[in-house]
């Protein structure tokens, strides 16, 4: 695969500004560090990043193709993505205590597959990460008649591993920034409890907004 060095900039660059936008991953990653610490928080880091293989390896096979020509397809992933995001936050507003740990120690221990778990379906289940590899990769590969299917799969996994791995940065220092934050904001129950309770109000309208977007 080769890229001029400019191209390789404003890939490297356009991965960079992707991967920082606000969204359900940033949003769960951050969540999670925050109730749980820096072991969860990679976790779930490690989920989410999971997820986001599945659509690479989709959108190099053109499974993800499918989401972009059907209709019927696109909304029913879109409706059951947005249903597990609304449902994860209104399991943190309506919870009893809060999953965020208190005086030191967890009110409920988290189990860290349940999380990887999570992760993975977060991304899994929203259709726009598989309609943004589909519609991103493509732009950096080379398309020419010497290029076989083979080379074309490889360079597409290859990408999409660089835009995963800039995300894994990313998150590693959102992770390294909140671990010590949360750690000192979960010795006071009231602001754990508020804490979840807006985490889970911001899956639950980023769970909304993902219903409400259009193919």
């Amino acid at each position: 695969m080769i890229m001029s060095t400019d191209a390789w900039s404003l890939f490297l660059l356009a991965c960079l500004m992707l991967n920082i936008a606000p969204g359900p991953d940033l949003v769960f990653v951050f969540s999670r560090t925050m109730s749980h610490g820096k072991k969860i928080g990679f976790v779930a880091s490690l989920g989410v990043g999971s997820g986001a293989l599945v659509h690479v390896f989709a959108a190099a096979f053109g499974v993800s193709v499918i989401l972009a020509t059907s209709a019927t397809a696109f909304v029913m992933v879109k409706y059951i993505g947005a249903a597990y995001l609304v449902w994860l936050g209104l399991k943190a507003i309506f919870s009893r205590e809060g999953t965020i740990l208190r005086n030191g120690t967890d009110t409920k221990q988290v189990n860290p597959w349940t999380v990887f778990r999570q992760g993975v379906l977060i991304d899994v289940l929203n259709p726009k990460v598989a309609l943004f590899f589909l519609a991103f990769l493509p732009q950096f590969i080379a398309h020419d008649a010497s290029q076989s299917s083979a080379q074309i799969f490889i360079q597409t996994v290859i990408l999409g591993f660089i835009v995963i791995a800039v995300g894994f940065v990313v998150e590693t220092a959102l992770i390294l920034t909140a671990a010590p934050l949360g750690a000192y904001l979960r010795s006071n129950p009231k602001i754990a409890l508020w804490l979840d309770r807006s985490f889970g109000g911001m899956l639950v309208f980023l769970g909304a907004k993902l219903a409400s977007s259009d193919q």
